[in-house]
Protein backbone atom coordinates (compact mmCIF):
# COMPACT_ATOMS: atom_id res chain seq x y z
CA UNK A 1 0.00 0.00 0.00
CA UNK A 2 1.69 3.15 -1.02
CA UNK A 3 1.34 6.76 0.95
CA UNK A 4 -1.29 8.15 -1.01
CA UNK A 5 -3.81 5.07 -0.28
CA UNK A 6 -2.91 5.11 3.41
CA UNK A 7 -3.37 9.50 3.22
CA UNK A 8 -6.58 8.65 1.70
CA UNK A 9 -7.55 6.46 3.59
CA UNK A 10 -6.89 8.17 7.01
CA UNK A 11 -9.01 11.19 5.30
CA UNK A 12 -11.53 9.31 5.03
CA UNK A 13 -11.77 8.21 8.72
CA UNK A 14 -10.87 11.82 9.80
CA UNK A 15 -14.15 13.01 7.37
CA UNK A 16 -16.30 10.28 8.69
CA UNK A 17 -15.01 11.27 12.83
CA UNK A 18 -15.93 14.75 12.43
CA UNK A 19 -19.48 14.10 10.29
CA UNK A 20 -20.01 11.76 13.18
CA UNK A 21 -19.09 13.57 15.89
CA UNK A 22 -20.60 16.71 14.58
CA UNK A 23 -24.55 14.68 15.08
CA UNK A 24 -23.27 13.53 18.67
CA UNK A 25 -22.13 17.25 19.62
CA UNK A 26 -26.20 18.21 18.74
CA UNK A 27 -27.35 15.20 21.45
CA UNK A 28 -24.18 15.09 23.41
CA UNK A 29 -24.60 18.60 25.86
CA UNK A 30 -28.24 17.80 26.04
CA UNK A 31 -28.22 14.53 27.42
CA UNK A 32 -29.52 15.31 31.00
CA UNK A 33 -32.60 16.91 29.29
CA UNK A 34 -33.10 13.28 27.92
CA UNK A 35 -32.42 11.51 31.16
CA UNK A 36 -34.68 13.81 32.92
CA UNK A 37 -37.51 12.47 30.29
CA UNK A 38 -36.43 9.04 30.87
CA UNK A 39 -36.97 9.56 34.46
CA UNK A 40 -40.11 11.07 34.14
CA UNK A 41 -41.32 8.89 31.38
CA UNK A 42 -40.15 5.24 33.64
CA UNK A 43 -42.10 6.88 37.22
CA UNK A 44 -45.28 8.23 36.04
CA UNK A 45 -46.74 6.35 32.73
CA UNK A 46 -49.06 3.87 33.50
CA UNK A 47 -46.83 0.87 33.39
CA UNK A 48 -44.11 2.44 35.51
CA UNK A 49 -42.81 2.59 38.97
CA UNK A 50 -45.55 5.16 40.26
CA UNK A 51 -48.47 5.82 37.59
CA UNK A 52 -49.78 9.33 38.08
CA UNK A 53 -51.55 10.67 35.33
CA UNK A 54 -50.88 14.34 36.02
CA UNK A 55 -47.65 13.91 36.14
CA UNK A 56 -47.59 11.76 32.90
CA UNK A 57 -48.68 14.97 31.20
CA UNK A 58 -44.85 15.97 30.74
CA UNK A 59 -43.81 13.17 29.18
CA UNK A 60 -45.75 14.73 25.56
CA UNK A 61 -44.41 17.54 25.50
CA UNK A 62 -40.77 16.74 26.88
CA UNK A 63 -40.43 14.62 23.61
CA UNK A 64 -42.37 16.26 21.18
CA UNK A 65 -40.92 19.92 21.76
CA UNK A 66 -38.49 20.40 24.13
CA UNK A 67 -36.04 17.94 23.44
CA UNK A 68 -35.91 18.33 19.21
CA UNK A 69 -35.64 22.56 19.84
CA UNK A 70 -32.65 21.71 22.14
CA UNK A 71 -30.98 19.86 19.02
CA UNK A 72 -31.89 22.71 17.46
CA UNK A 73 -30.62 25.41 19.46
CA UNK A 74 -27.07 23.07 19.75
CA UNK A 75 -26.76 22.22 16.37
CA UNK A 76 -26.96 25.84 15.08
CA UNK A 77 -24.84 27.43 18.17
CA UNK A 78 -22.26 24.81 16.98
CA UNK A 79 -22.43 26.77 13.36
CA UNK A 80 -22.85 30.26 14.81
CA UNK A 81 -23.03 30.64 18.63
CA UNK A 82 -25.74 31.97 20.25
CA UNK A 83 -27.46 33.69 17.05
CA UNK A 84 -27.31 30.82 15.05
CA UNK A 85 -28.83 28.48 18.06
CA UNK A 86 -31.88 30.93 18.16
CA UNK A 87 -32.57 30.92 14.43
CA UNK A 88 -31.62 27.08 14.05
CA UNK A 89 -34.43 26.69 17.26
CA UNK A 90 -37.08 28.47 15.59
CA UNK A 91 -36.28 26.83 12.50
CA UNK A 92 -36.62 23.62 14.36
CA UNK A 93 -40.15 24.49 15.26
CA UNK A 94 -41.31 24.37 11.73
CA UNK A 95 -40.65 19.91 10.91
CA UNK A 96 -41.75 19.92 14.69
CA UNK A 97 -45.36 20.95 14.11
CA UNK A 98 -44.99 20.32 10.42
CA UNK A 99 -45.11 16.07 11.55
CA UNK A 100 -46.69 14.19 14.26
CA UNK A 101 -43.70 11.70 15.27
CA UNK A 102 -41.11 13.17 17.43
CA UNK A 103 -38.75 15.40 14.92
CA UNK A 104 -35.01 14.61 15.95
CA UNK A 105 -33.50 13.92 13.28
CA UNK A 106 -35.62 17.15 11.66
CA UNK A 107 -33.91 19.01 14.35
CA UNK A 108 -30.47 17.48 13.16
CA UNK A 109 -31.05 19.09 10.22
CA UNK A 110 -32.96 22.58 10.43
CA UNK A 111 -30.41 23.39 13.38
CA UNK A 112 -27.48 23.78 11.14
CA UNK A 113 -28.91 24.73 8.60
CA UNK A 114 -30.50 27.52 10.29
CA UNK A 115 -27.14 28.40 11.99
CA UNK A 116 -25.47 28.25 8.37
CA UNK A 117 -27.79 30.35 7.03
CA UNK A 118 -27.81 33.89 9.44
CA UNK A 119 -23.69 33.30 9.46
CA UNK A 120 -23.58 33.32 5.68
CA UNK A 121 -26.17 36.38 5.57
CA UNK A 122 -24.06 38.31 8.19
CA UNK A 123 -20.83 37.64 6.50
CA UNK A 124 -22.60 39.08 3.34
CA UNK A 125 -23.76 42.05 5.22
CA UNK A 126 -20.84 43.30 7.59
CA UNK A 127 -19.17 46.32 7.11
CA UNK A 128 -22.42 47.47 4.77
CA UNK A 129 -24.82 48.87 7.97
CA UNK A 130 -25.06 52.39 8.43
CA UNK A 131 -24.13 53.16 11.80
CA UNK A 132 -26.87 53.09 13.98
CA UNK A 133 -28.69 50.63 12.25
CA UNK A 134 -27.07 47.50 13.35
CA UNK A 135 -29.42 46.12 15.96
CA UNK A 136 -32.43 46.24 13.32
CA UNK A 137 -30.91 44.60 11.20
CA UNK A 138 -29.50 42.24 13.16
CA UNK A 139 -32.59 41.28 14.42
CA UNK A 140 -35.46 41.53 11.42
CA UNK A 141 -32.52 39.65 9.93
CA UNK A 142 -32.77 36.85 12.18
CA UNK A 143 -36.35 36.89 12.76
CA UNK A 144 -37.30 36.96 8.46
CA UNK A 145 -34.72 34.00 8.06
CA UNK A 146 -36.10 31.80 10.83
CA UNK A 147 -39.38 32.76 9.91
CA UNK A 148 -38.50 31.53 6.01
CA UNK A 149 -37.05 28.45 7.02
CA UNK A 150 -39.75 27.47 9.55
CA UNK A 151 -42.29 27.57 6.75
CA UNK A 152 -40.10 25.71 4.58
CA UNK A 153 -39.54 23.25 7.34
CA UNK A 154 -43.32 22.85 7.84
CA UNK A 155 -44.31 23.02 4.69
CA UNK A 156 -41.16 20.85 2.79
CA UNK A 157 -38.89 19.39 4.87
CA UNK A 158 -40.97 18.23 7.74
CA UNK A 159 -42.96 15.81 5.46
CA UNK A 160 -39.93 14.07 3.58
CA UNK A 161 -37.80 13.94 7.45
CA UNK A 162 -41.10 12.09 8.55
CA UNK A 163 -41.03 9.55 5.63
CA UNK A 164 -36.76 8.83 6.77
CA UNK A 165 -38.04 7.96 9.77
CA UNK A 166 -40.81 6.26 9.30
CA UNK A 167 -38.92 4.03 6.74
CA UNK A 168 -35.79 3.87 9.81
CA UNK A 169 -38.36 2.94 12.40
CA UNK A 170 -40.18 0.12 9.94
CA UNK A 171 -36.14 -0.93 8.84
CA UNK A 172 -35.34 -1.44 12.68
CA UNK A 173 -38.71 -3.49 13.37
CA UNK A 174 -38.10 -5.83 10.63
CA UNK A 175 -34.64 -6.36 11.80
CA UNK A 176 -35.93 -6.96 15.24
CA UNK A 177 -38.75 -9.79 13.77
CA UNK A 178 -35.78 -10.68 12.04
CA UNK A 179 -33.75 -11.33 15.10
CA UNK A 180 -31.13 -10.07 13.05
CA UNK A 181 -30.56 -6.80 15.29
CA UNK A 182 -27.54 -8.73 17.14
CA UNK A 183 -25.47 -8.77 13.97
CA UNK A 184 -25.70 -4.80 14.47
CA UNK A 185 -22.96 -5.33 16.52
CA UNK A 186 -20.33 -6.88 14.45
CA UNK A 187 -20.07 -2.91 13.44
CA UNK A 188 -20.76 -1.34 15.90
CA UNK A 189 -17.69 -2.48 17.93
CA UNK A 190 -15.21 -1.79 15.93
CA UNK A 191 -16.69 1.53 14.89
CA UNK A 192 -16.33 2.84 18.44
CA UNK A 193 -13.14 1.75 18.69
CA UNK A 194 -12.20 4.70 16.08
CA UNK A 195 -13.97 6.99 18.27
CA UNK A 196 -17.50 6.90 16.43
CA UNK A 197 -18.95 5.40 19.81
CA UNK A 198 -20.92 8.63 20.60
CA UNK A 199 -22.16 9.48 16.73
CA UNK A 200 -23.16 5.69 16.88
CA UNK A 201 -25.04 5.84 20.27
CA UNK A 202 -26.04 9.41 20.13
CA UNK A 203 -26.96 10.21 16.26
CA UNK A 204 -27.98 7.32 15.37
CA UNK A 205 -29.55 4.78 17.85
CA UNK A 206 -30.79 7.41 20.41
CA UNK A 207 -33.21 9.17 17.60
CA UNK A 208 -34.32 5.91 16.53
CA UNK A 209 -34.57 4.41 20.24
CA UNK A 210 -36.57 7.60 21.71
CA UNK A 211 -39.40 7.06 18.85
CA UNK A 212 -39.25 3.44 20.25
CA UNK A 213 -39.67 4.44 23.55
CA UNK A 214 -42.15 7.03 22.95
CA UNK A 215 -44.55 4.24 21.69
CA UNK A 216 -43.83 1.02 23.72
CA UNK A 217 -41.93 2.73 27.06
CA UNK A 218 -38.61 1.30 26.21
CA UNK A 219 -36.14 0.44 23.65
CA UNK A 220 -33.46 -2.17 22.71
CA UNK A 221 -31.76 0.39 21.31
CA UNK A 222 -30.12 1.70 23.60
CA UNK A 223 -28.25 -1.06 24.55
CA UNK A 224 -26.37 -2.18 21.71
CA UNK A 225 -23.67 0.99 22.01
CA UNK A 226 -23.54 1.12 25.77
CA UNK A 227 -23.81 -2.17 27.38
CA UNK A 228 -20.39 -2.33 28.90
CA UNK A 229 -20.25 -6.02 28.91
CA UNK A 230 -17.98 -6.49 26.01
CA UNK A 231 -15.23 -3.66 27.43
CA UNK A 232 -15.97 -5.57 31.13
CA UNK A 233 -14.26 -9.17 29.43
CA UNK A 234 -11.75 -7.33 27.81
CA UNK A 235 -10.02 -5.48 30.66
CA UNK A 236 -10.92 -8.66 32.97
CA UNK A 237 -8.84 -10.30 30.50
CA UNK A 238 -5.94 -8.20 30.72
CA UNK A 239 -6.01 -8.17 34.52
CA UNK A 240 -5.69 -11.82 34.90
CA UNK A 241 -3.41 -12.89 31.49
CA UNK A 242 -2.01 -9.76 29.98
CA UNK A 243 1.17 -7.90 30.39
CA UNK A 244 3.37 -5.19 31.44
CA UNK A 245 1.56 -2.01 31.84
CA UNK A 246 -1.72 -3.40 30.09
CA UNK A 247 -2.13 -5.94 33.43
CA UNK A 248 -1.06 -2.93 35.54
CA UNK A 249 -3.25 -0.43 34.22
CA UNK A 250 -7.07 -3.10 33.52
CA UNK A 251 -7.94 -2.65 37.35
CA UNK A 252 -8.36 0.52 37.34
CA UNK A 253 -9.35 0.32 34.01
CA UNK A 254 -12.43 -1.61 34.99
CA UNK A 255 -13.46 0.89 37.58
CA UNK A 256 -13.51 3.68 35.39
CA UNK A 257 -15.15 1.93 32.18
CA UNK A 258 -17.96 -0.38 34.37
CA UNK A 259 -18.78 1.81 36.92
CA UNK A 260 -17.67 5.24 35.94
CA UNK A 261 -18.87 4.50 32.33
CA UNK A 262 -16.23 5.83 30.11
CA UNK A 263 -16.34 3.25 27.46
CA UNK A 264 -12.99 4.88 25.35
CA UNK A 265 -10.46 3.99 28.47
CA UNK A 266 -10.65 0.43 27.05
CA UNK A 267 -10.04 1.46 23.38
CA UNK A 268 -6.14 1.16 23.61
CA UNK A 269 -6.22 -2.22 25.39
CA UNK A 270 -7.74 -3.13 21.61
CA UNK A 271 -5.91 -0.76 19.76
CA UNK A 272 -2.78 -2.47 21.35
CA UNK A 273 -3.85 -6.18 20.08
CA UNK A 274 -6.06 -5.72 17.44
CA UNK A 275 -7.70 -9.48 17.19
CA UNK A 276 -9.01 -8.43 20.50
CA UNK A 277 -12.04 -6.88 18.19
CA UNK A 278 -12.84 -10.05 17.85
CA UNK A 279 -13.70 -10.47 21.36
CA UNK A 280 -15.88 -7.31 21.55
CA UNK A 281 -18.24 -8.36 18.91
CA UNK A 282 -18.90 -12.03 20.58
CA UNK A 283 -19.57 -10.18 23.26
CA UNK A 284 -21.53 -7.19 21.54
CA UNK A 285 -23.76 -9.93 19.67
CA UNK A 286 -24.35 -12.51 22.66
CA UNK A 287 -25.20 -9.21 24.95
CA UNK A 288 -28.12 -8.00 22.60
CA UNK A 289 -28.86 -11.81 21.82
CA UNK A 290 -29.94 -12.08 25.28
CA UNK A 291 -31.51 -8.87 25.65
CA UNK A 292 -33.65 -9.53 22.52
CA UNK A 293 -34.44 -13.16 24.65
CA UNK A 294 -35.91 -10.94 27.67
CA UNK A 295 -37.43 -8.31 25.84
CA UNK A 296 -35.14 -5.81 27.40
CA UNK A 297 -34.92 -2.39 26.61
CA UNK A 298 -34.30 0.82 28.19
CA UNK A 299 -36.93 4.65 28.40
CA UNK A 300 -33.92 6.62 27.52
CA UNK A 301 -30.19 6.78 26.47
CA UNK A 302 -27.67 5.90 29.66
CA UNK A 303 -24.93 8.79 29.39
CA UNK A 304 -22.44 7.79 30.39
CA UNK A 305 -22.39 4.23 29.66
CA UNK A 306 -22.16 3.27 33.63
CA UNK A 307 -24.01 0.28 34.67
CA UNK A 308 -25.46 2.67 37.29
CA UNK A 309 -26.87 4.53 34.55
CA UNK A 310 -28.03 1.05 32.39
CA UNK A 311 -30.02 0.67 35.85
CA UNK A 312 -31.36 4.34 35.91
CA UNK A 313 -32.41 3.96 32.90
CA UNK A 314 -34.31 0.08 33.28
CA UNK A 315 -38.26 0.08 33.02
CA UNK A 316 -39.97 -1.98 36.02
CA UNK A 317 -40.08 -5.37 34.99
CA UNK A 318 -36.72 -5.08 32.93
CA UNK A 319 -34.08 -5.60 35.39
CA UNK A 320 -33.08 -8.95 35.14
CA UNK A 321 -33.23 -8.45 31.00
CA UNK A 322 -31.11 -6.05 31.34
CA UNK A 323 -28.25 -7.68 33.86
CA UNK A 324 -28.83 -10.89 32.12
CA UNK A 325 -27.53 -9.21 28.71
CA UNK A 326 -24.55 -7.75 30.36
CA UNK A 327 -23.53 -10.48 32.06
CA UNK A 328 -23.65 -12.78 29.11
CA UNK A 329 -21.51 -9.89 27.21
CA UNK A 330 -18.88 -9.78 29.65
CA UNK A 331 -18.56 -13.65 30.08
CA UNK A 332 -18.17 -14.18 26.25
CA UNK A 333 -15.81 -11.29 25.36
CA UNK A 334 -13.46 -12.16 28.77
CA UNK A 335 -13.48 -16.07 27.09
CA UNK A 336 -12.19 -14.88 23.64
CA UNK A 337 -10.24 -11.96 25.31
CA UNK A 338 -8.38 -14.97 27.45
CA UNK A 339 -7.96 -17.32 24.48
CA UNK A 340 -6.53 -14.27 22.47
CA UNK A 341 -4.14 -13.28 25.12
CA UNK A 342 -2.64 -16.59 26.27
CA UNK A 343 -2.63 -18.16 22.86
CA UNK A 344 -0.88 -15.20 20.47
CA UNK A 345 2.94 -14.18 20.66
CA UNK A 346 4.49 -11.46 22.49
CA UNK A 347 5.18 -9.14 20.51
CA UNK A 348 3.94 -6.03 19.57
CA UNK A 349 1.91 -5.78 23.23
CA UNK A 350 5.38 -6.21 25.24
CA UNK A 351 7.27 -4.03 23.41
CA UNK A 352 4.65 -1.40 23.40
CA UNK A 353 4.57 -2.09 27.37
CA UNK A 354 8.47 -2.29 27.51
CA UNK A 355 9.21 1.11 25.64
CA UNK A 356 6.53 2.74 28.12
CA UNK A 357 8.32 1.69 31.64
CA UNK A 358 11.72 2.98 29.72
CA UNK A 359 10.26 6.23 29.08
CA UNK A 360 8.66 6.38 32.36
CA UNK A 361 11.86 5.59 34.09
CA UNK A 362 14.42 8.10 31.41
CA UNK A 363 12.06 10.35 30.95
CA UNK A 364 13.03 9.69 27.52
CA UNK A 365 10.86 8.78 24.33
CA UNK A 366 11.11 5.51 22.63
CA UNK A 367 10.98 4.82 18.78
CA UNK A 368 8.93 1.85 19.43
CA UNK A 369 6.38 3.50 21.16
CA UNK A 370 6.13 6.61 19.08
CA UNK A 371 6.94 5.33 15.90
CA UNK A 372 3.44 6.52 14.32
CA UNK A 373 3.03 9.93 15.83
CA UNK A 374 6.04 12.79 16.57
CA UNK A 375 5.57 15.16 19.78
CA UNK A 376 6.56 18.45 18.75
CA UNK A 377 9.01 20.47 20.96
CA UNK A 378 7.46 22.61 24.00
CA UNK A 379 8.32 25.67 24.98
CA UNK A 380 7.64 26.58 28.57
CA UNK A 381 7.66 30.39 27.79
CA UNK A 382 4.38 29.70 25.90
CA UNK A 383 2.07 27.29 27.85
CA UNK A 384 -0.64 28.74 29.76
CA UNK A 385 -3.43 26.64 28.71
CA UNK A 386 -3.31 22.98 27.63
CA UNK A 387 -6.34 21.48 26.46
CA UNK A 388 -7.37 18.00 26.81
CA UNK A 389 -9.82 16.84 23.66
CA UNK A 390 -11.65 13.83 22.56
CA UNK A 391 -14.79 13.19 20.42
CA UNK A 392 -18.13 14.44 23.36
CA UNK A 393 -15.10 16.12 25.78
CA UNK A 394 -16.39 14.29 28.49
CA UNK A 395 -14.79 11.00 29.15
CA UNK A 396 -11.19 10.64 27.99
CA UNK A 397 -10.39 13.50 27.78
CA UNK A 398 -11.27 14.50 31.36
CA UNK A 399 -9.54 11.39 32.96
CA UNK A 400 -6.34 12.63 31.26
CA UNK A 401 -7.37 16.73 32.07
CA UNK A 402 -7.44 15.45 35.91
CA UNK A 403 -4.12 13.12 36.12
CA UNK A 404 -2.37 15.98 34.28
CA UNK A 405 -4.03 18.54 36.56
CA UNK A 406 -2.42 16.82 39.87
CA UNK A 407 0.92 16.60 38.05
CA UNK A 408 1.36 20.17 37.56
CA UNK A 409 -0.10 20.93 40.87
CA UNK A 410 2.50 18.99 42.44
CA UNK A 411 4.91 20.24 40.38
CA UNK A 412 4.02 24.05 41.25
CA UNK A 413 3.25 24.82 37.86
CA UNK A 414 1.01 27.83 36.96
CA UNK A 415 -0.91 25.82 33.87
CA UNK A 416 -4.28 26.10 33.24
CA UNK A 417 -5.72 22.39 32.30
CA UNK A 418 -8.80 21.50 30.49
CA UNK A 419 -10.78 19.14 28.76
CA UNK A 420 -13.37 19.96 26.07
CA UNK A 421 -14.66 18.33 22.77
CA UNK A 422 -12.27 17.84 19.78
CA UNK A 423 -15.12 20.20 17.93
CA UNK A 424 -14.98 23.02 20.61
CA UNK A 425 -11.28 23.46 20.70
CA UNK A 426 -10.31 27.00 22.25
CA UNK A 427 -8.17 29.38 20.26
CA UNK A 428 -6.07 30.27 22.96
CA UNK A 429 -4.97 26.56 23.88
CA UNK A 430 -0.74 26.13 23.91
CA UNK A 431 -0.74 22.56 24.08
CA UNK A 432 -3.31 20.11 22.90
CA UNK A 433 -3.20 16.46 24.43
CA UNK A 434 -5.30 13.96 22.14
CA UNK A 435 -5.71 10.25 21.16
CA UNK A 436 -3.35 9.45 18.26
CA UNK A 437 -6.66 8.66 16.31
CA UNK A 438 -7.81 12.06 16.84
CA UNK A 439 -4.79 13.65 16.30
CA UNK A 440 -5.67 15.18 12.70
CA UNK A 441 -8.71 16.62 13.01
CA UNK A 442 -6.97 18.59 16.10
CA UNK A 443 -3.85 19.39 14.10
CA UNK A 444 -7.00 21.10 11.64
CA UNK A 445 -8.67 22.94 13.87
CA UNK A 446 -5.57 24.80 15.61
CA UNK A 447 -2.73 24.11 13.79
CA UNK A 448 -0.94 26.68 15.77
CA UNK A 449 -0.84 24.69 18.36
CA UNK A 450 1.30 22.50 19.97
CA UNK A 451 0.43 18.79 20.08
CA UNK A 452 0.75 15.55 21.57
CA UNK A 453 -0.32 12.06 20.65
CA UNK A 454 -1.15 9.12 23.45
CA UNK A 455 -2.44 6.09 23.11
CA UNK A 456 -3.39 5.81 26.50
CA UNK A 457 -5.73 8.94 28.44
CA UNK A 458 -4.57 6.82 31.86
CA UNK A 459 -1.22 6.25 31.75
CA UNK A 460 0.92 8.07 29.20
CA UNK A 461 4.77 8.58 29.79
CA UNK A 462 4.44 11.95 27.93
CA UNK A 463 2.73 13.39 30.60
CA UNK A 464 5.64 13.21 32.64
CA UNK A 465 7.46 14.17 29.89
CA UNK A 466 5.82 17.69 29.17
CA UNK A 467 5.60 18.24 32.75
CA UNK A 468 9.55 17.96 32.81
CA UNK A 469 9.46 20.15 29.89
CA UNK A 470 7.32 22.76 31.57
CA UNK A 471 9.65 22.68 34.28
CA UNK A 472 12.48 23.70 32.55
Amino acid sequence: MNQVEVKDKSDVKVKIQKFGSYLSGMVMPNIGAFIAWGLITALFIPTGWWPNEDLAKLVGPMITFLLPLLIGFTGGRMVYDIRGGVVGATATMGVIVGTDIPMFLGAMLMGPIGGYAIKKFDQLVHGKIKSGFEMLVNNFSAGIISGVLTLIAYKAIGPVVAGLSNALAAGVEAIVNANLLPLANIFIEPAKVLFLNNAINHGILSPLGIDQAAEAGKSILFLLETNPGPGLGILLAYWLFGKGTAKQTAPGAVIIHFLGGIHEIYFPYILMKPALILAAMAGGVSGVFTFNLFNAGLVAAPSPGSIFALLAMTPKGNYIGVLAGVLVATAVSFAVASLILKTSKATDEDLSSAAAKMEEMKGKKSSVSSALTTQASVNPENVNKIVFACDAGMGSSAMGASILRNKTQKAGLDVTVINTAINSLPADADVVITHKDLTDRAKAKLPNATHISVENFLNSPKYDELINNLKK
